[in-house]
Order: structure tokens, then sequence, then C-alpha cells
């Protein structure tokens, strides 16, 4: 069992890494000054429009002050706007500018390319089974990831688990 886990461990170190470049490279191609997470930030705006900047940052795991850093970093370059919310005068209602919606438009295009290359001799089922199973991943890493920084093992005994980084 440990044998499969360290396998899987190198495996995904290896695929968050070129990861980490991909979304570097495509936070340029939206403006030379976005930080990598931002392209994923201004996707979930641009999917789910007037979303909370607060609920974001639940939603991706990080504290409100650094969602709060890089929303402003957005807005600065005119990529992101914000406005009150009508339900909570603490909130702000979030979606993407214009300029934003174009830059955000052309880097989806450049990394579906990428993918459409890398997985060019896959089959349909292929990609699809992929997909359902990183769904799979992404879900049980939030539910582990909401439990903190402790976790039951399958022994019943607590044992020390990561947090979710998002």
């Amino acid at each position: 069992m440990d044998d499969n886990f360290g396998e899987l461990e190198r495996e995904l170190g290896l695929f968050l890494r070129r990861a980490h470049a991909s979304s570097s490279r495509l936070a340029r191609e939206v403006h030379p000054d976005l930080e990598p997470a931002a392209y994923e930030l201004m996707a979930l705006v641009a999917s789910t429009p007037d979303m909370r900047g607060s609920d974001l940052a639940a939603y991706i795991g990080v504290g409100r002050g650094t969602m709060s850093r890089q929303l402003t970093r957005l807005t600065g370059l005119g990529l992101l706007a914000r406005r009150p919310d009508p339900d909570d005068f603490r909130g702000q209602l979030l979606s993407l500018t214009d300029a934003g919606v174009a830059q955000l438009q052309a880097a989806q295009a450049s990394r579906r390319a990428y993918l459409h290359g890398a997985l060019d001799d896959w089959t349909p089922e292929e990609i699809d089974e992929l997909t359902r199973q990183l769904g799979r991943l992404n879900r049980a890493m939030s539910a582990v990831g909401q439990l903190g920084l402790r976790a039951v093992a399958d022994d019943g005994h607590e044992s020390a688990a990561l947090p979710d980084a998002g």
C-alpha cells in the first residue's frame, strides 16, 4: 500500500510542478505582472459572477487577507471589478471587467490548446475517466482539508494531516 502512495506522491509532485509552471505562463499571458494563482481566481469569478470575496477565499482554502491582496492586485490591473453587496455592507461582489474576460478567454484558449497537444493520443473515454478521477481526488482532498490538521487514520488513531492547499 505504501508503495502505491509513494508512486502517487511522485507523480502528483511532478504534475503539480508542471501545473505551476503552466499557470505561471498563463498568468503572464493574461498580464505580465499577474501571479500564477490569479488565473484560477479569474476563472472562478468568471464561472460564478457576483461571488463574494470571502466565499472565494473559503472555496479555495486561503485566508481573507490573502484573498483581499490578490483581488486588490487584479482590480489594480483593471481585470476585476468589485461592487458593494446589497445584502451585506461589509461584503463585495466580484466580476471580471471586459478586459479581464478577454484576457481570460485568450489564456483559456491557450491552456486548452496545450491540453489538446498533451492528450492528443488519448481517447475521449480516457479523457472523461481522467476528468472523473481528478474530480474525485479534488473532492477527497477538500474533505480532508476541511478536517484541519488532524485526521483519523484507517486504524482509528488520530494522525497529522496536511491542510488543504486549495
